[in-house]
């Protein structure tokens, strides 16, 4: 089955971010080897600066055209709903498309999400239109009332963006996906390796965003295709269903001819 986003349907599960790659070339290939069908892109970064892009905003637009992929937009660094909001009308106008990823930081060491600040946002951005996907934290409270504000998807975090720390809290994540079984749940942030995007979509997330794992990887085109392969396995085996965890010991293959 396809991931779902609003009224969109993709074929892949893998949103792949396109900061920090050593060269546009390098980008190009994962991005390719990725088979992404959605790609961020760091606004705040790429309109702050001031400096020439180095090709890499074309490289991106390239590409998703030729993969057929969405451009998604990011308000990453922004502090305040005001400004994510500001950021995200700039989006619009400049990409042609209302979908958005909202980043509120409230803590600058962990980089955690300001909830306070990232649902005012998404009430605004839902309001005017907007296809809202929100990097959040796995808080169920939090969560309920970004979906009733109208956000097409919620992106709860793994660990802290960069750490490669992976599912700090699989209880939480777990909780998350039983109590909102119908929504769209993307883990955003904090995967380091491909087993842990697998154990995500084990949990039965329907999807996984990355963007440092593959841009800082010795060799970002092969990392960029072992998470896509991962991703794929892990959904299969959430399909599949798997078996559950027991205490004992249990034979796989009975033994029939022993005294009771």
């Amino acid at each position: 089955m396809s991931l779902h986003i609003g009224a969109t349907a993709l074929c892949s599960r893998f949103l792949l971010g396109t900061a920090g790659y050593p060269s546009p070339e390098t980008l190009r290939q994962a991005i390719a080897a990725s088979g992404a069908q959605v790609l961020t892109l760091g606004l705040k970064r790429t309109l702050g600066t001031g400096q020439p892009d180095n090709g890499f905003v074309q490289i991106i637009r390239h590409a998703a055209q030729q993969q057929g992929a969405r451009l998604l937009p990011n308000t990453a660094g922004c502090r305040t709903a005001h400004e994510a909001v500001q950021l995200a009308l700039m989006a619009r106008e400049l990409f042609g498309t209302d979908w958005i990823k909202l980043e509120v930081v409230g803590d600058e060491q962990l980089l955690a999400p300001d909830p306070f600040e990232l649902l005012s946002a998404a009430r605004e951005l839902c309001a005017q239109g907007f296809t809202v996907l929100p990097y959040c934290t796995d808080d169920l409270v939090l969560s309920q009332r970004l979906l009733d504000a109208g956000c097409a998807a919620l992106m709860p975090w793994g660990a802290p963006i960069g750490s490669g720390q992976g599912l700090l809290n699989p209880f939480a994540l777990r909780a998350l996906r039983a109590r909102f079984p119908r929504a769209t749940l993307i883990v955003d942030a904090g995967l380091g390796a491909p087993s842990q995007a697998a154990q995500a979509m084990e949990l039965g997330f329907d999807g996984v965003l990355l963007n440092s794992a593959v841009a800082q990887a010795a060799d970002p085109v092969r990392m960029a295709a072992a998470f896509a392969a991962a991703i794929e396995a892990g959904r299969q085996a959430y399909a599949a269903g798997l078996i559950a965890p027991q205490d004992l010991a249990i034979p796989s293959t009975p033994v029939w001819d022993r005294a009771a």
